[in-house]
C-alpha cells in the first residue's frame, strides 16, 4: 500500500514525516536562538525607512510554518506600505496570509513552528526606525501595546476569563508606564479608556469579568486595551466579524473617531468589502500568501484589475439586484506546501493569456498608486518597484 515515502494518495509515510519533523526542529531551533538573544545592541536592528512618511514598510516578507507535512508558506513575498495616519485595508479569502502578515509585525506567530524566514519589516518610531525581523524578543516586547497594538478577531478568547476587565487594562499601563504612574493614576486612566470607547458605566464594567459582557462590549474593551498607550499603529484583525450589523456600525464609527483623535495608522484585516469601502484609504488584495493588487480604495473598487479582485467584487451582494445565487470564484486555493511556480491564481482564472504558463508575474504599475500582479498588463505598463 505504501511506497518508500508516500502512499499512492500522496500522504507522507511515518518515516518521511519523522524526517521532516527532525529537520524542522533543527531549523526552528536556529531561529529561536536568534530570537531569544539577550543584551543585543540596538545598532543591530536600527535601519532607515524608504519613505519617512510611512509608519511601517513590509518588503518581500516571507513567513512560514514548519509542520510535520512540510513547510507551509503562509506569507510569500509580501510588500506594501502603511502611511502615517492612514487606514490600509487587507482583504482576501481565509488562509491567504492576512492575519499572519500582521502577526509577523508584532512577532506573535505560533512559535516555534511559525517563523519569519526572509524579507524586511521596517517600523517608524519617529526619531528612529527599526528592523522588526532582527529584533530580539525582549526588544519587541517593549513595542507591543505602546507602538503597535492589535485588536483581535474574537474578544472572548483575547480577554483572560479569570481576570476582571479593569485589571486587564491596568496591566497595559503597568507594563509600559508602571514606573511613571501610581496605582490610583493607573486605575483612573483605565476608567478614562473605558469611557473613551463608549462604555457608560465604566466603573461598573471595570469590576466585571469578560463573560458578563456582551460581544459588542467585549470588543470595546479590546479596543480600549489596544489604544491605552496611544500606539502609532493599530492592527484591527476582523474587528466586527462576531458582531451583529448594528454593533458593527458602532465599532466602525468608534475606530474612525479614535483614529482622528489619536492620529494612528490602522491596518484593517477583513473579509467584508463593505467595511473596506467605508473605512480604508488604501487596499491590499492578498491571495495564497502574495499581494496580487494594491491601490487606493477608489481605484480598487472602481477599476479592479486582477482577475481575483474582479471575482471578489462580483461576489458582493448588490442592493436592488435580485439574483438566484451569488457569484463565487470557481476552484480552490493551491496546496500551500507545494505551490506552483506559475501564477497561483491561474488554475481558477477565466482570463488567462499565453504568458500565464510562464513564471510568477511581477508587480505592474497601472498608475503611481495602483499596482497589479498579472500578465494581462505587461504590454502597456512598467514593473513596479
Amino acid at each position: 500500500m505504501f511506497d518508500k515515502d508516500k502512499s499512492k494518495d500522496g500522504y507522507l509515510s511515518g518515516k518521511e514525516s519523522r524526517r521532516i519533523s527532525k529537520e524542522n526542529r533543527r531549523i526552528t531551533n536556529e531561529y529561536e536562538k536568534t530570537r531569544k538573544r539577550k543584551n543585543v545592541p540596538e545598532s543591530e536592528y536600527l535601519t532607515q525607512m524608504r519613505d519617512p512618511k510611512n509608519a511601517v514598510e513590509f518588503d518581500d516578507l516571507h513567513t512560514s510554518f514548519f509542520t510535520d507535512n512540510g513547510v507551509v508558506k503562509s506569507v510569500d513575498g509580501v510588500s506594501f506600505d502603511v502611511p502615517q495616519g492612514k487606514t490600509v485595508g487587507v482583504v482576501g479569502e481565509s488562509g491567504c496570509g492576512k492575519s499572519v502578515t500582521c502577526l509577523s509585525l508584532t512577532q506573535l506567530l505560533q512559535r516555534p513552528q511559525g517563523q519569519v524566514t526572509g524579507g524586511s519589516i521596517r517600523l517608524n518610531l519617529g526619531d528612529k526606525a527599526v528592523e522588526v525581523t532582527k529584533m530580539p524578543e525582549e526588544a519587541i516586547q517593549k513595542l507591543r501595546g505602546s507602538t503597535v497594538s492589535m485588536i483581535f478577531q474574537e474578544p472572548m478568547t483575547a480577554l483572560n476569563p479569570v481576570f476582571k476587565i479593569g485589571e486587564q487594562i491596568d496591566e497595559v499601563f503597568q507594563l509600559h508606564m508602571g514606573d511613571q504612574l501610581s496605582e490610583e493614576e493607573i486605575r483612573k486612566r483605565t476608567i478614562d479608556m473605558l469611557k473613551l470607547v463608549g462604555i457608560a458605566n465604566a466603573e461598573g464594567v471595570a469590576d466585571m469579568f469578560p463573560h458578563e459582557l456582551s460581544g459588542g462590549m467585549r470588543q470595546r474593551v479590546c479596543i480600549a486595551i489596544a489604544l491605552a498607550c496611544d500606539p502609532s499603529i493599530i492592527i484591527a484583525d476582523e474587528p466586527t466579524t462576531a458582531l451583529d450589523v448594528t454593533i458593527q456600525a458602532q465599532i466602525l464609527d468608534l475606530l474612525r473617531n479614535l483614529k482622528a483623535r489619536v492620529g494612528s495608522s490602522i491596518i484593517l484585516v477583513t473579509h467584508d468589502l463593505g467595511v473596506i469601502a467605508e473605512m480604508a484609504d488604501e487596499v491590499v488584495v492578498m491571495y495564497a500568501g502574495r499581494v496580487v493588487e494594491r491601490g487606493t480604495v477608489q481605484e480598487i473598487f472602481a477599476s479592479p484589475a486582477h482577475p481575483y479582485t474582479i471575482g471578489l467584487m462580483a461576489s458582493r451582494p448588490t442592493v436592488g439586484q435580485e439574483v438566484d445565487r451569488l457569484y463565487s470564484i470557481p476552484g480552490k486555493v493551491p496546496n500551500p506546501i507545494n505551490m506552483p511556480d506559475y501564477c497561483y491564481f491561474k488554475d481558477r482564472c477565466d482570463k488567462c493569456v499565453a504568458a500565464c504558463d510562464g513564471d510568477y508575474p511581477h508587480m505592474i504599475s497601472l498608475s503611481p498608486t495602483h499596482q497589479v500582479c498579472c500578465y494581462r498588463y505587461y504590454d502597456r505598463t512598467e514593473v513596479a518597484k
